[in-house]
């Protein structure tokens, strides 16, 4: 019997976990050792606050981050052919999505590993659930440029894209970055186009608010170093 993939969703700031998710996600963190993650101390940290008693000198962490190498990580997965478990955790939110395990999960179909998914909070998900747009028609488009010029034609295509095809334009930034591209959204866009900005998602400083760009020039939310979702719609 091969082992399986658990996809382990995060908290998205510092929530009581079982606050955000199932009761299930604790009982598959006391049963696995063995996990890929992106961050070895914040993930220690998140294992220790769902399950307090489980030994951290048990566990087994390889680390997912932009300093892997690809043949090295290619090998995370062997222990599933002895039946171990293995959980990938995202620094925060759900796992392979906007999130470096997506490679993982691919590499687990290829061997024909289970990939079992997790309930959890998905930032995307929940801006998108919250902003009042289309839900049935939207894209997740990353981040954008960090060259003014080239982030505020970007933000031109996709307000031209959402009109065109009536769909709903999420996209991220830096949290540290998060008022300039503010700032470069009410300056890009048309006035009538509606604009959702949800930050600090599932914590007790949440900020979730959706208003035409016209509007947006009266408010100025405090959006500095706050994880933040921006959605576009004309």
């Amino acid at each position: 019997m091969l082992g399986k993939l658990y996809l382990i969703p995060t908290t998205l700031g510092e929530t009581e976990p079982l606050e955000v998710m199932p009761l299930s996600v604790k009982k598959v963190v006391e049963q696995i050792d063995y996990y890929i993650v992106e961050n070895e101390k914040s993930a220690r940290r998140f294992i220790k606050k769902i399950s307090p008693k489980k030994p951290q000198p048990s566990l087994q962490l390889m680390l997912l981050d932009k300093y892997a190498e690809e043949l090295e990580t290619r090998k995370y997965l062997d222990v599933c052919k002895e039946g171990i478990n293995v959980g990938l955790l995202s620094e925060a939110g759900v796992p392979a999505v906007a999130d470096p395990g997506a490679s993982i999960v691919k590499l687990a179909h290829q061997h024909n590993i289970q990939v079992v998914p997790l309930v959890g909070p998905s930032s995307i998900l929940m801006a998108m659930m919250s902003s009042g747009m289309n839900g049935q028609n939207f894209a997740f488009n990353g981040y954008l440029p960090i060259e003014k010029s080239d982030r505020k034609r970007a933000i031109k295509d996709l307000e031209r894209l959402s009109k065109d095809k009536n769909q709903s334009q999420i996209f991220i930034e830096t949290p540290y970055r998060n008022e300039k591209m503010f700032t470069d959204l009410k300056a890009t866009l048309t006035p009538t186009t509606n604009l959702c900005i949800a930050a600090d998602i599932t914590l007790p400083t949440e900020f979730i608010k959706t208003m035409m760009i016209k509007d947006w020039k009266h408010l100025q939310p405090d959006l500095h170093k706050k994880p933040a979702i921006f959605i576009i719609q004309k």
